[in-house]
C-alpha cells in the first residue's frame, strides 16, 4: 500500500493521440533541434496519410478548421445569437446542456481542466476541513500538472494504491490517513485507459461515504466509459458529488472543460474561477465546439468502442503471427475506444517504423512510442475514432505485418 503524494512529475505522454501537451525539461540546442525535426516529420506523415485510426484536429490547418467550425455552428446556435461576455449566452447553454447530460443541479465552464480539479477539490476541502486528496498516482494532477494542487491550492495528496489501477473498496475502507475527497479518474489513462467494473466502483465509492469523504470524478474521458459500465452518463456521475469533463479530449472540441455538482458548489466555484484567472472576456468558438461535440462525436463514441475491440483483437492477433518476439495489447479487451500496445524495441526503432510506414504507403498504424516499464520496452497509444471504422480486421493485420517488416531493416 503507498501513501503520501508528490509523486515525481513525469511528461506528459502520447503525443499524437492525444492534444495535450508533452512537458519538455531543458534540452541542448542540437536536442532540440532534432526533437522540433522529427515532430514536424511525424506530423507531415500523420497530415499525408491516406488511412489512420485516427484523424486528429491538430493535424487540420488552421484557416480550415476555423471554417469548419463557422460553417457548423448554425448547428447549435441561433443566426441571431450574441457572443458571449464573461461566461453568459452560447456559454451559459453550454453550462446547461452539460449539467442535464450529467443528471447535476448545475455545471460551470473552466477554461482548462486543471484549473477546474483544483477549484473543486479546493471548494470541498473548504467544506470538509481536510485538505487532503486520495488519488491514484498516475492520476492526471500527480503527473502532469506540475504539482499544482499542493504549490497553487495547498492540497495535499495519497494514494490509496499504487497498482496499474483504480484503489479497490478494501484499500479505500482500510487506507491508514484520513482524506478529504476521494479522486477517481475515469478511465485512468496512464494504467492503459482501464476502468472498475460498476459494481467495483459502487464499493469504492460506498466505501469513501463510509470515512465521510466526498468523491470526486476526473472524468475527462467520461463520455466514452457508458458502454463499459452498462449506464448512462447521469447514472455514472450519480455515483459523485462532483464531475469534470473535458470538451477536447474525446470529443474533439477546441479546448475547455466543465465541473458539475450541486448548485451551491458550481456558484461557489465561479468566485474561485475568476480568482484563479479563469474568467475570460469571450469564449464563443471554444464554446460552440463544445456542442457541436456533444451533438455529433458523443452519440458516436460507443460505435468506437465496439470497433476499437475489434482492432485491438486484430492487432494481437497480426503482430502475434510476425517475427515480434513479444507484445502485449492492454487492456485485451479496452474499456474504452483507446487502449495501449507493447513492444520489447526501442522508441526510435518503433518511431522510425511507423512514420516510414506513413510516408511510404499512406498507412499511419500507430502514433508516436515511448520507453516505459522495464529496459526494452516501448509503450503507444491507440485511438480508435471515425477514420478507424472504416478498417476490417484483415487491414488491420496486414499493416501490422507491414509495421514488423520496417523492424527487421
Amino acid at each position: 500500500m503507498a501513501s503520501n503524494s508528490a509523486a515525481q512529475e513525469q511528461p506528459e505522454s502520447r503525443e499524437q493521440e492525444q492534444p495535450e501537451p508533452r512537458e519538455q525539461g531543458r534540452a541542448e540546442p542540437r536536442e532540440a533541434d532534432d526533437y522540433a525535426l522529427q515532430s514536424a516529420r511525424r506530423r507531415a506523415a500523420a497530415r499525408g496519410a491516406a488511412r489512420t485510426l485516427q484523424r486528429s484536429p491538430l493535424f487540420v490547418p488552421l484557416v480550415e478548421r476555423f471554417a469548419a467550425l463557422a460553417a457548423a455552428a448554425p448547428e447549435v446556435v441561433g443566426p441571431q445569437d450574441p457572443t458571449d461576455i464573461y461566461g453568459d449566452a452560447v456559454v451559459a447553454t453550454l453550462e446547461e446542456e452539460v449539467a442535464r447530460l450529467l443528471g447535476k443541479e448545475a455545471a460551470v465552464f473552466f477554461p482548462t481542466g486543471t484549473m477546474a480539479q483544483q477549484v473543486a477539490l479546493r471548494c470541498w476541502a473548504g467544506r470538509t476541513g481536510n485538505a487532503t486528496v486520495a488519488l491514484h498516482p498516475k492520476a492526471h494532477p500527480e503527473l502532469h500538472e506540475g504539482s499544482a494542487f499542493p504549490m497553487v491550492s495547498g492540497l495535499r495528496t495519497v494514494h490509496p494504491t499504487d497498482e496499474p489501477r483504480l484503489p479497490t473498496a478494501d484499500e479505500v475502507r482500510d487506507f491508514e490517513e484520513p482524506f478529504g475527497a476521494l479522486m477517481l479518474e475515469l478511465p485512468l489513462r496512464e494504467a492503459g485507459y482501464v476502468l472498475p467494473t460498476w459494481e467495483e466502483l459502487e464499493a469504492v465509492v460506498d466505501a469513501a461515504r463510509e470515512r465521510d469523504a466526498v468523491v470526486h470524478f476526473d472524468g475527462a474521458r467520461l463520455w466514452e466509459c457508458t458502454p463499459h459500465f452498462g449506464r448512462s452518463l447521469a447514472e455514472i456521475a450519480g455515483l459523485a458529488d462532483s464531475v469534470y469533463v473535458s470538451f477536447y479530449k474525446s470529443l474533439e472540441g477546441i479546448s475547455g472543460a466543465a465541473l458539475a455538482g450541486p448548485r451551491t458548489l458550481v456558484e461557489e466555484a465561479r468566485v474561485w474561477r475568476h480568482r484563479y484567472g479563469g474568467q475570460l472576456f469571450q469564449q464563443f468558438p471554444t464554446a460552440v465546439s463544445a456542442l457541436l461535440g456533444l451533438k455529433h462525436t458523443l452519440p458516436r463514441l460507443p460505435e468506437y468502442v465496439a470497433h476499437a475491440r475489434v482492432i485491438a483483437e486484430a492487432l494481437h492477433e497480426g503482430l502475434t503471427d510476425t517475427e515480434v518476439p513479444w507484445v502485449r495489447v492492454h487492456p485485451e479487451r479496452p474499456h474504452t475506444h483507446q487502449f495501449q500496445v507493447w513492444l520489447p524495441y526501442a522508441p526510435d526503432v518503433l518511431n522510425e517504423a511507423s512514420v516510414g510506414q506513413a510516408e511510404e504507403t499512406g498507412t499511419l498504424l500507430f502514433g508516436r512510442w515511448f520507453p516505459d516499464g522495464p529496459p526494452g520496452l516501448s509503450v503507444t497509444e491507440v485511438t480508435v475514432t471515425e477514420e478507424g471504422l472504416k478498417w476490417t480486421a484483415q487491414d488491420v493485420k496486414e499493416a501490422a505485418a507491414e509495421f514488423v517488416r520496417r523492424l527487421a531493416r
